[in-house]
């Protein structure tokens, strides 16, 4: 039961505005504001910013 309270799935949405996810989990403990990524984006061809979605 631990595990989903600590390490929750999030989604990671594009700032490029293409609708593209990633879906990860993250350390509440570690990050607990909301996570940003730079990460590739298939869509728009480029590395953008992923913000985390809730």
């Amino acid at each position: 039961m631990a595990r989903n309270e600590i390490r929750p799935i999030v989604k990671l949405r594009s700032t490029a505005g293409t609708g593209y996810t990633y879906v990860t989990r993250k350390n509440r403990r570690n990050d607990p504001d909301r996570m940003v990524l730079r990460k590739y984006d298939p869509i728009a061809r480029r590395h953008v910013d992923f913000r985390e979605d809730r």
